[in-house]
């Protein structure tokens, strides 16, 4: 079984799709995620060791709030335990699709160990070992050339309040492409040449978004998951956020036959609900004796995922839902016996695909990444949660 870096399995590049994005706006988009990055090169001479330092605690300093939402998020985890565990593998074995699985893990020029010269890989001088870890920091998104980037005032202005040599790292340029779904597109979108099943690519949030209602009311990616511009990026891992996506309803009058529909609609997901293949979402009925324990055969469940072979040779379902669709559960049981009730839960396992993997690679061998990826498994253990339980009473 080979390696499986799924949000790395093809350079990220700029997709031609836009959706009544500002030509100017496009252009800055294309610009500054054109992969690989550039190395930012020597900051100007009047910047202060703060000023010129790529850390995401550096930019804390000055930007605490920013920094305290980036610590939580998983930007900031996604050279987790898991990536780092099979990159130390692939730099040895296959270096290139390493350095491609960074173009979205760890983007920045200086968070890679080696660089492309006369047709070889060799070490980059300008690589900062402390700085591979954090992930996308701060100056992933913000700074290129030294130079900051951000989006337009609150007020919708850009210009500088003061003249630019006289702020901070010479104050920011400000584009509206920073509050568009375009600007996310690189890393949640594969090309049209991307890894693909069954016909459908493996990554392909932004089209999911752009082909839905949520597009075409102009509802971007940062008004869900940067609202108010908080950095906090929550997705399928975040209990509160999956709810207030979805819609939850149950229709099961008590009796001595339980009869129970169980229905999740996707009511606030501007894309296919999950939108990748490692989450699951479980509807579940089952019966429940007086201790809460499950009556053994008593469990039904439909399953709202898309689901793939460990090697990403084959999809073998997909049952997601797409914005405004509804999956639904029919129990049907006669319990049989008394004392019992019946109990119906939707259960999301965010790392559904990542458990099975990474115990799979622990089996076959995981190399010098070994103590990682069993770090890594033990946290898509924990992951699961419940988003709706109720027990309903049988006469």
């Amino acid at each position: 079984m080979r390696r499986v870096l799924l949000r790395g399995l093809v350079p990220a590049s700029a997709v031609v799709l836009v959706i009544g994005m500002a030509p100017a706006a496009e252009e800055f988009v294309t610009r500054h995620w054109r992969q690989p990055l550039p190395p930012q090169g020597p900051p100007p001479s009047r910047f202060t060791p703060l000023e010129a330092s790529l850390q995401p605690e550096s930019c804390g300093a000055c930007h605490p709030v920013q920094h305290a939402d980036w610590r939580t998020s998983i930007h900031a985890a996604s050279m987790g335990p898991g990536v780092a565990g099979q990159l130390r593998e692939m730099l040895d074995k296959d270096p290139r699709s390493a350095l491609d699985c960074q173009n979205c893990h760890a983007p920045l020029f200086e968070q890679r160990p080696f660089i492309p010269k006369d047709g070889a890989l060799v070490a980059n001088p300008a690589f900062e070992p402390t700085l591979r870890p954090k992930g996308i920091p701060c100056a992933g998104c913000h700074v290129r050339g030294h130079e900051r980037f951000g989006p337009p005032r609150r007020d919708g202005t850009t210009a500088s309040a003061a003249p630019r040599e006289t702020l901070p790292h010479h104050g920011v340029t400000r584009t509206p492409a920073f509050l568009t779904s375009e600007f996310c597109r690189g890393c949640h979108q594969f090309t049209d040449d991307g890894f693909a099943l069954n016909g459908k690519l493996l990554e392909n949030t932004y089209r999911e978004w752009a082909a839905s209602r949520f597009a075409a009311a102009r509802v971007q990616c940062q008004d869900c998951h940067m609202p108010d511009r908080r950095h906090l990026w929550r997705g399928i891992h975040d209990a509160e956020m999956v709810r207030s996506g979805i819609t939850v309803k149950l229709d099961a009058p008590p009796g001595d036959a339980v009869i129970g529909t169980l229905s999740v609609t996707s009511t606030g997901v501007g894309h296919a609900f999950p939108t990748y293949v490692t989450p699951r979402v479980v509807l579940r009925g089952e019966l429940v004796d007086r201790e809460g324990q499950a009556v053994s055969g008593s469990r039904q469940e439909t399953v709202i995922a898309r689901d793939v072979t460990l090697d990403l040779g084959a999809e073998l379902s997909d049952t997601r839902l797409l914005p405004g669709e509804t999956a639904v559960l029919e129990y049907r049981r006669r319990p049989g016996v008394s004392g019992v009730r019946a109990r119906f839960t939707v259960v999301v396992y965010p790392d559904w695909f990542y458990t099975r993997f990474f115990e799979a690679l622990l089996r076959q061998g995981a190399g010098r990444g070994a103590a990682e990826i069993t770090e890594a498994l033990a946290a898509t253990r924990r992951s699961s949660f419940t988003i709706f339980s109720k027990d309903v009473a049988l006469d």
